[in-house]
């Protein structure tokens, strides 16, 4: 199989048992264990506690300067300057998840499965957002350690931007072993002095916390000092480049040369990030200080990237992107535990053929989803709600495009109730270029009103996790669906497959 052809088994794309819809039996995810607080981006308290958020989009990304001042203190200990771990076998697996840490039921939901796929594999990787809101050391007793207590291999992460919002502390604390206050922001200029006292800045930890710390370091077996924030994992059959993007998507000076220097040979490489480089069909290259682009590198042929994966974005989507004579698989995984962000919204692809493209979950699972959701907190259920074959429908006639699943007898031409909740929810039409002055007002308001106040914690949860295996020659991703649902706990649906040659 080469990289452009594409394996899917049940799920999603065939019916919306598959999808999530009809559970027949509760999952284990139905009671949170005991001391696990509840958590909801709804509540004042935690969108304040991300405020760092919009003063570094806002003011300038500091975590430049302050990703220098830990690598630094890292050199101190004469810790590898490669940042790379070496694995010999030519033949290995990992399991890959993004976005994991609000400690709730479907993060939860996401470890039965996960571990059903991914038990023999020789190591797991978090891509962005261990913790959420602020990456605080206390989070992670009930948002990492817990969750992943019977994984038994090695887990290495990259940080997100909520990860940085404590100046990284807590990151590298638990996964590099390096205690120590965060640099603070660097800003200059009479409102400097006002940014420093606005940014946020996590108290002392908690003694159990440091307790709990101290016993997962313990076992070095299963969880290895990780070389930094950045890091490589070395083996004969493929190089994994693993970069921290801090908050808004970049990475600094120091770093662009260790990329360029691990991204040479001719070895095959994965590039995981803490950004995804194509999303919502869009290309977001990602900058890098001084000039050029992550991407750039990335396309390079003399690097042999063969694929990028990325988190930040709550959903999977996957890019077949052509790169001269080859393709590069740009794929999205966020769907680790984090609330969803909507797919319904995604237009008809241009970056790529729209038969290429995969995304889970599908836009009309999405677009029923937030219909329903829209319903309950409008008290207008009977407006809003469309079942998903309503909502499939809807998104197939205002995209130009044939539904995925079979539509249940929705008649060809949605009602006009379902025309006006897919324009009220954000469903783009297939004209992509229309005047500024119609463009869907849903669609445009920021994310977090859209999505971080959408959680729930009810099936279907339309989570995910990838199982990446490596051969010799080829290298498959597959992703798998998270339902919530108990008949889908232990055989989760396959929602997409890859396999790409390393000839």
């Amino acid at each position: 199989m080469d990289a452009d052809d594409v394996v899917t088994r049940g799920g999603s794309r065939v019916s919306e048992a598959g999808a999530g819809w009809h559970c027949g039996t509760p999952a284990r995810h139905a009671e949170l264990p005991d001391g696990v607080q509840r958590f909801s981006w709804r509540h004042p308290r935690v969108l304040w506690r991300s405020r760092n958020d919009v003063i570094a989009k806002v003011f300038g990304d500091p975590s430049h300067a302050m990703r220098r001042k830990w690598v630094a203190t890292l050199a101190e200990r004469d810790a590898d300057p490669a940042f790379t771990i070496v694995r010999e076998q030519p033949e290995f697996s990992f399991l890959l998840l993004g976005d994991t840490g609000e400690g709730d039921r479907s993060q939860y939901a996401v470890v039965p499965p996960m571990l059903a796929v991914g038990a023999d594999t020789d190591f797991m990787v978090v891509c962005s957002d261990v913790i959420y809101p602020a990456g605080e050391l206390d989070g992670y007793p009930g948002k990492f350690f817990r969750p992943y207590a019977d994984y038994q291999a090695p887990i290495y992460a990259i940080p997100g931007n909520h990860d940085w919002y404590d100046g990284l502390t807590g990151f590298m604390r638990v996964f590099c072993d390096v205690t120590g206050d965060a640099e603070p922001p660097p800003w200059r200029g009479p409102l400097g002095p006002l940014l420093r006292r606005l940014w946020w800045r996590p108290g002392p930890a908690a003694a159990a916390t440091l307790a709990e710390v101290g016993k997962w370091r313990a076992d070095e077996r299963r969880h290895p000092f990780q070389p930094g924030p950045y890091w490589a994992v070395d083996t004969p059959s493929l190089r994994i480049v693993g970069i921290d993007t801090g908050i808004t998507g970049g990475i600094d000076r120091d770093q662009a040369a260790w990329l360029r220097r691990v991204s040479a040979g001719d070895k095959p490489k994965l590039l995981v990030t803490g950004k995804p480089l194509y999303v919502d069909d869009s290309s977001r290259p990602g900058p890098i200080e001084g000039g050029g682009t992550i991407d750039e590198i990335v396309r390079d042929p003399d690097h042999h990237y063969v694929a990028a994966i990325g988190g930040d974005i709550h959903n999977y989507q996957r890019y077949p992107v052509p790169v001269g004579d080859r393709v590069i698989q740009y794929v999205v995984s966020g769907g680790g535990g984090a609330f969803m962000h909507a797919t319904h919204t995604i237009p008809k692809t241009t970056v790529v053929d729209e038969g290429g493209f995969r995304c889970y979950p599908l836009r009309g699972d999405s677009l029923s989803r937030y219909s329903r959701l829209y319903g309950r907190w409008t008290r207008l259920s009977r407006l809003f709600e469309l079942t998903p074959a309503e909502a499939a429908r809807v998104v197939s006639h205002r995209l130009g495009m044939p539904t995925t699943r079979p539509d249940g007898g929705v008649s060809p031409r949605p009602s006009l109730r379902a025309r006006l909740v897919a324009v009220l929810l954000g469903v783009p039409r297939r004209h992509r270029h229309r005047p500024r002055l119609l463009r869907l007002p849903v669609r445009r308001l920021p994310q977090r009103f859209r999505s971080e106040l959408a959680d729930w914690d009810r099936p279907p949860f339309f989570k995910n996790f990838l199982r990446v295996n490596v051969t010799e020659t080829e290298l498959t991703i597959r992703c798998y669906g998270v339902t919530g649902c108990g008949e889908n706990e232990l055989d989760p649906p396959c929602e997409d497959e890859v396999t790409i040659s390393l000839r």
